[in-house]
Order: structure tokens, then C-alpha cells, then sequence
């Protein structure tokens, strides 16, 4: 992607959603630890459909750890690898409660410090929680950097650092925001839907995903 479309790029994305949202529900910075934790290989929807259930129980770490881990299991067990997270948000919980007084640490160092925590969850903690302008390179963000030529790179690693060049300042803190809702609904994996993107005209892809027959478009 030329330099001089990165800008119109996301300045078309931000005005179709001035104000992107994370898809996981939270109401609270621990919350937002537990989801992202938790959604490692695992869908938004079906995190979400857990922790309806957990949170209303138990919502801070003092209460996940007085919970218990056989109980933690059964309100995650319809989320993929159930096992091991729980024994990582247990853990995490413990090292919230002795070394942090029960809060969530605001810097990448304490945060990837927790178990089941790595860069992408830390990432994510640290845009959404604490308004810091970070790239969590999930999948989707991965595809559509590579695919539109944004912040093309052979990992996620790669990638992020790519987009932390590239990505203006202005959008630096909402960007990663709007690269996910690209990826998840229109920039999908099997066929991107180029006939709905509002920024197809300043990507790279080629050729073009023309609209099904019989549609309007």
C-alpha cells in the first residue's frame, strides 16, 4: 500500500465507526483480562457466552481464586483449551492478589509477567483498558495487513512492528479496532468481499472479489 493511501484509508474506516469497541463484554479492567485470556483460539461470541455466566459470580480475582478451579472449569468448558486457561487464570489471579493488591498492572513488562498473558493479550490490555496505541496482530489483523499491503510481514511480530511505523498517529490508538472488524466481516480468510469494502480502492489485493451473481452491487 502506497504511503500516501494509508491516511484516506483509515480516515474512510473512522468514519463508519468513529468510536470501534472490542466484541468481548466486559465492565471492568479485570473482566477485560479474563475475556481476552480466555478467547486464545477461541471465538468472541463464545467467550462472551461464558463469562455471562462467570462474572455475575465472580468478577475480580479474589473471587475467581475463592471459586476454585474445578468450579472456574465448569462455567468455561464450552471454550476451547478450558483446562489450561483455568489453571492460568487461577494462577494469574493468585499473582494479581500478592503482587499487585487485586489490580491489573498498567505496563507490558507486569502484564506479560501472568500466566497464559503473552504479547497479543498484553496488547490487547493495554489499548483497550489503559488508551495506549498498541497492535494486538490476532488472525484477522495479520490477513489484512498482509492482504492490502498495509504492514505486510512473515509474523505477527513482524507485522505489529510494521504497523506502529506505518499507522498515523491519529488512528494509531482505535486502528487495531478497525483492522479486526475489517478482517472478521469483510476481509474474510476463504474470500474477502471486496464488493462491500469501503476501502478497497487504496488496497493492494489483486485481482478483486467481483459481488455474487444477482446482487445489487
Amino acid at each position: 500500500m502506497k504511503t500516501a493511501d494509508i491516511q484516506p484509508f483509515f480516515a474512510t474506516l473512522k468514519a463508519a465507526n468513529p468510536s470501534p469497541q472490542t466484541e468481548l463484554e466486559y465492565t471492568s479492567v479485570f473482566e477485560l483480562l479474563a475475556a481476552v485470556l480466555l478467547s486464545a483460539q477461541a471465538t468472541d461470541v463464545g467467550v462472551n457466552k461464558a463469562t455471562r455466566k462467570l462474572f455475575p459470580v465472580a468478577n475480580t480475582p479474589q473471587a475467581i481464586l475463592a471459586l476454585g478451579l474445578e468450579s472456574l472449569e465448569g462455567y468455561i468448558k464450552t471454550i476451547g483449551l478450558f483446562r489450561s486457561k483455568a489453571k492460568h487464570l487461577m494462577e494469574t489471579c493468585r499473582i494479581l492478589v500478592e503482587r499487585h493488591d487485586g489490580q491489573v498492572p498498567d505496563t507490558r513488562e507486569a502484564l506479560e509477567a501472568l500466566p497464559g498473558v503473552g504479547r497479543k493479550t498484553a496488547n490487547v490490555v493495554l489499548n483497550v483498558a489503559f488508551g495506549q496505541p498498541t497492535m494486538a496482530v490476532d488472525t484477522h489483523i495479520f490477513r489484512v495487513s498482509n492482504r492490502t499491503g498495509l504492514a505486510p510481514g512473515k509474523n505477527p511480530l513482524e507485522v505489529e512492528k510494521q504497523l506502529m511505523r506505518r499507522v498515523p498517529g491519529d488512528y494509531a490508538v482505535d486502528s487495531h479496532h478497525w483492522l479486526i472488524l475489517l478482517g472478521r466481516y469483510v476481509c474474510q480468510a476463504r474470500k474477502p468481499r471486496c464488493w462491500e469494502c469501503l476501502v478497497s480502492s487504496y488496497c493492494d489485493y489483486s485481482p478483486k472479489t467481483p459481488p455474487p451473481q444477482g446482487s445489487l452491487r
